[in-house]
């Protein structure tokens, strides 16, 4: 299937040609899931998020760096785009305060397809990152490094990308090893330097951030999230995982595709509640010969954070209340307070 007009429409294009095409690509009872808050909705409520979001960025774009599919285990077709929105942030969104510069949010797209048309949708947007960028993430500083995520670096994400399950397998092998650890052993158990290049670049979501290196990775974000949560991939038996692949690159999306518990400290500065929680993790990867240099992860952590009781976006607005702003109408200070 094509996915052009929609790719276009959200690119070049005004509210009015992206509910169009949105009309036309998706089939009209297709399941559409967006991260948290926004929730699930038909294709006609995915409009209307873009048009929300257009009314507060006026220039919107949606540029697209990955667009890979393939066929998952399931024998079901997967379209998947990483792309950036950016636009000048103009007006608040999801109470987010506007800055009236240029802002990004990095988003990660996976499309079902039946019959030439889109049957389901699963789609984080990183709503923490443009938090940060309005200087209103009120939870715990990252780890990691937080900048503008790029593209592949070949700059051959658009493809074409060759068929085939290499890519996939491979992806697949490398995460069964992941999960032998803790339960099966030390860190040597998970053979990191056999799946991964020397100079990987691991990019997370805004909250976790990128780690540079194997090492990088593992002091930014693998030991604090095994730390707290040693059950990691003891579930899969209750989760429905939607690997595919194409040439160098593969990717995963699931709803959700990760199940733990929070036992113990060491993971974001969450307590260790005990807490169940499942998590929402859309990623792809590139390989370079047989290890991956380069991991693109996004995290619904709004969702993370909701099913523990904690509201970030509550949290801003009460971090917020009393601050000064900036009115793009006339283009001066103004005191934003709710006292």
């Amino acid at each position: 299937m094509n996915l052009t007009p929609f790719t276009t429409a959200l690119y070049d294009g005004d509210g009015t040609d992206a509910a169009r095409a949105i009309e036309a690509t998706f089939a009209p009872d297709a399941l559409v899931r967006l991260c948290h808050p926004l929730g699930d909705m038909d294709p006609s409520g995915l409009a209307d998020a873009y048009a929300t979001l257009r009314s507060a960025m006026p220039d919107f774009e949606r540029r697209v760096w990955i667009e890979m599919a393939g066929e998952d285990d399931h024998g079901a077709h997967w379209v998947g785009q990483g792309a950036t929105i950016i636009g000048t942030f103009t007006a608040p969104w999801l109470d987010i305060p506007p800055t009236g510069h240029l802002v990004h949010m990095r988003c990660h797209d996976f499309f079902r397809i039946e019959g030439g048309r889109v049957v389901e949708m699963q789609s984080i947007w990183d709503i923490p990152e443009l938090m940060m960028q309005a200087g209103a993430w009120p939870l715990a500083p990252s780890l990691g490094r937080e900048w503008h995520v790029p593209g592949p670096t070949p700059q051959d994400g658009l493809g074409p990308h060759t068929p085939g399950t290499t890519a996939r397998d491979r992806i697949k092998d490398m995460l069964d090893h992941l999960k032998k650890h803790p339960a099966q052993g030390g860190p040597e158990v998970m053979e990191m330097e056999r799946f991964w290049h020397p100079r990987m670049t691991w990019y997370g979501p805004a909250g976790i951030g990128t780690g540079r290196g194997i090492q990088g990775f593992r002091d930014w974000h693998q030991i604090p999230f095994l730390a707290g949560m040693p059950d990691r991939g003891q579930y899969v038996d209750e989760i429905t995982y939607h690997f595919f692949g194409a040439g160098d690159y593969a990717a995963v999306t699931g709803w959700p595709n990760m199940i733990q518990t929070i036992t113990h400290p060491g993971w974001l500065g969450i307590a260790p509640s005990g807490q169940r929680v499942t998590m929402r993790s859309l990623d792809f990867w590139r390989l370079e010969g047989d290890r991956i240099r380069e991991n693109w992860v996004l995290v619904d952590m709004l969702h993370l954070y909701d099913q523990i009781g904690v509201d970030p976006l509550a949290r801003m607005r009460e971090f917020n209340k009393a601050r000064t702003g900036f009115d793009p109408q006339t283009g001066l200070a103004v005191r934003e307070s709710r006292l």
